[in-house]
């Protein structure tokens, strides 16, 4: 997706604006003793409140669609968390909120981390870090730069903080579908991959793990889980590439850590 007029950028800033009202809502609702499927739930009601689609139901091959309006991924659970109605969130859960709607056509994808309650201290050092090697990539994503200088920002500043980045799953465009071009991982060379082009809208994002990159898929196909049962956070932005500095579409990046 590449915004090419100010009739589109109105309506996905209005799309973003919308997403980030619910998302919103979702964190405020985060505490001890609820259920995660008791926050999709709200996310369902929002989105019929605002008129909207949650972009992430039906989502996935057809012999298993994704249910669900969030991905609610606790602790060592890293991505596609399915909301759980058996398993209450508990204080010092590392809780992931991943969220995105449809709105006039366009799609929206963002994702925040937050601890219950005050986390450990290495637990509150990979939110942070997490949360910083992202944000750090948003300036790079102007017009000529590479998918390679977002991802190496990202990688560097999770080793240097001791901890590594998920290879698996990645950034990537956002627009008229959930998954556009370019793929953007949360590693890599500075200067090499495609090169951003103005108007590309862009999910930005990185798990970081607090050991190693290795994963696998729950039995229920969705569920992504860390093999060595460590925690992991995860932050997503949608941005839209410029010329000098990008447009932030999600104002989320100055949420607290901690509910």
């Amino acid at each position: 997706m590449i915004i090419t007029n100010k009739k589109q950028l109105k309506i996905y800033k209005k799309a973003c604006n919308l997403s980030t009202k619910i998302l919103a809502v979702l964190k405020n609702k985060l505490k001890s003793g609820i259920y995660p499927i008791d926050i999709d739930n709200y996310a369902q009601e929002l989105c019929k409140q605002y008129n909207v689609k949650p972009a992430f139901i039906d989502v996935g091959k057809p012999d298993n669609p994704y249910k669900y309006a969030t991905c609610i991924s606790i602790n060592d659970t890293v991505v596609h968390g399915i909301p759980s109605s058996t398993r209450k969130i508990k204080k010092q859960d590392i809780v992931k909120i991943d969220f995105g709607i449809i709105y006039q056509g366009f799609y929206t994808d963002h994702c925040f981390t937050v601890s219950i309650g005050k986390p450990s201290p290495n637990n509150e050092k990979l939110i942070l870090t997490a949360k910083k090697a992202v944000q750090s990539a948003i300036p790079l994503a102007i017009a000529g730069s590479t998918v390679g200088d977002l991802g190496n920002i990202m990688h560097s500043i999770a080793k240097k903080a001791g901890f590594d980045v998920l290879k698996k799953y990645t950034g990537h465009g956002v627009g008229k579908t959930l998954h556009d071009p370019p793929i953007i991982p949360a590693h890599g060379k500075p200067n090499t991959g495609n090169k951003l082009k103005q108007g590309m809208v862009l999910c930005i994002e990185a798990q970081v793990v607090a050991g190693s990159d290795q994963v696998y898929i729950d039995q229920d196909g969705w569920t992504v889980k860390m093999k060595d049962n460590k925690n992991t956070a995860m932050f997503e932005y949608i941005i839209i590439v410029d010329k000098n500095k990008p447009k932030i579409l999600t104002h989320t990046l100055d949420w607290p850590i901690i509910v």
